[in-house]
């Protein structure tokens, strides 16, 4: 297809789901048995959870940081990179993914919304910032303390907490002129919102991925196909 321009006045805001990181071979986020990487969300992915069996829930995460680090960037998450360095400041992600192959494929201006694999936090929630982690845990004995004695624990948004930068979101949205969406199914809030956004603040909204999402009726475009094969080459920076 012919390629998409984005003008010099442009403001790009660019979301991404499970389905970029799924073409570097990591799992999506629910599959179709509603498993992600075998595991009940129920068990692995709230705070009931954690409480319940802390240890389930970080083997679950050491589990993930060693697929990750096996994984590569795709030429999805490179075109995104190599947009970004055309366009400078008027860029931003957001992704909901909690891996570092935005980071690894050159991306900077980059909100985790979801949190990071490579961080963790203060179990009690003292307010001390994320500590870099990249450990992957045999035992719960080995999982390190914050500076305040509790635990820490993955720095992950569980189902029932509250995204990271919703503010700042919000605020990027409200002044973009041009939504990009690559690979995520329009089903899980308050991302799926962010389209409804754009389209109040009059921007241009893009949807790429292998099929049309849950909130198709809200962008101007669709471009159906995987992200590694549409992405490098569909948008021209002038």
């Amino acid at each position: 297809m012919s390629p998409i321009s984005i003008l010099p006045a442009d403001r790009v805001f660019v979301l991404t789901g499970a389905g970029i990181s799924a073409e570097s071979g990591l799992p999506t986020f629910r599959a179709s048995d509603g498993l992600w990487a075998g595991h009940r969300i129920e068990d692995v992915c709230t705070p009931e959870a954690l409480d319940r069996n802390p240890w389930l829930v970080w083997k679950f995460y050491s589990e993930r940081r060693e697929s990750c680090r096996a994984a590569q960037p795709n030429p999805a998450h490179i075109a995104l990179a190599e947009l970004e360095q055309r366009l400078g400041d008027r860029f931003l992600l957001c992704t909901q993914n909690v891996d570092d192959l935005h980071e690894r494929a050159g991306s900077a201006r980059l909100i985790h919304m979801h949190g990071e694999l490579s961080r963790s936090r203060c179990e009690a929630g003292c307010g001390r910032p994320p500590v870099e982690d990249h450990a992957v845990y045999r035992s719960l004995d080995e999982v390190g303390r914050c500076a305040c004695g509790a635990r820490l624990r993955p720095h992950i948004v569980f189902f029932g907490e509250m995204p990271l930068e919703m503010n700042r979101i919000e605020r990027e949205i409200a002044r973009s002129t041009v939504m990009i969406v690559v690979g995520t199914s329009g089903s899980v809030y308050p991302a799926a919102n962010f389209v409804h956004w754009a389209r109040q603040a009059g921007a241009r909204r893009i949807y790429i991925g292998p099929e049309a999402p849950l909130n198709a009726a809200a962008f101007t475009q669709i471009v159906e196909g995987n992200a590694g094969e549409v992405l490098p080459g569909l948008f021209q920076a002038e």
